[in-house]
C-alpha cells in the first residue's frame, strides 16, 4: 500500500511540475532589445530575425508589446504579414473598425495602407512581422490617439 501510495505521490508531482513548465513555455524567439525609437506608444521589445536584401526580399522580425503597447499609424510600401504567437491586441486599418486579434491568427496588410497594431490592456502582444523591403521602408505617421485607442476596447 505504502509503495501505490508513493508511486502516486510521484506521479502527481510529476503532471503538477509538467503542466506548470507547458503553462510557462517560453517563446520560440527571445523578445530582443527594447525598442527606442519614437514610433510607439509603451513598451515594445524587437528581434531582427532576418534583414532583407537583394537575395532574400522580406525582413523577418519578432516583436513583443507589454500591455497597452501600440505602433504608430504606418504605411508599409510592400505590405506585410503578421503571425501572431501571443495573446491579443488589435489591428486597424484606416476607415475601418479595429479587429481584436489573437494567438494562431494571421493578419495581411496590403501594400501602401495605412494602419497600426498593438496590444490590449490586459495583455502581451507578440508576433513574427514578415515585411517585403524592396519597394520601400516602413513610412511613419502620427501616433495612435488615446481616443483612437480607447475606441476599441
Amino acid at each position: 500500500m505504502r509503495a501505490i501510495l508513493q508511486w502516486t505521490t510521484l506521479s502527481l508531482m510529476s503532471f503538477s511540475a509538467l503542466a506548470a513548465s507547458s503553462a510557462t513555455q517560453e517563446e520560440i524567439f527571445p523578445k530582443g532589445q527594447l525598442a527606442t525609437t519614437k514610433t510607439h506608444t509603451g513598451d515594445i521589445w524587437l528581434n531582427e530575425l532576418s534583414a532583407g536584401d537583394s537575395t532574400f526580399d522580406p525582413s523577418i522580425a519578432f516583436a513583443t508589446y507589454a500591455p497597452g503597447a501600440k505602433l504608430d499609424w504606418h504605411i508599409h510600401p510592400g505590405g506585410q504579414v503578421l503571425l501572431i504567437t501571443q495573446g491579443s491586441g488589435y489591428y486597424q486599418e484606416k476607415g475601418k473598425p479595429a479587429r481584436l486579434v489573437q494567438k494562431g491568427d494571421v493578419i495581411r496588410s496590403a501594400p501602401g495602407v495605412e494602419h497600426w497594431h498593438g496590444a490590449t490592456l490586459r495583455s502581451e502582444f507578440a508576433y513574427l512581422a514578415v515585411t517585403p523591403t524592396q519597394k520601400g521602408k516602413t513610412i511613419w505617421l502620427e501616433p495612435v490617439s488615446q481616443a483612437e485607442y480607447n475606441s476599441v476596447h
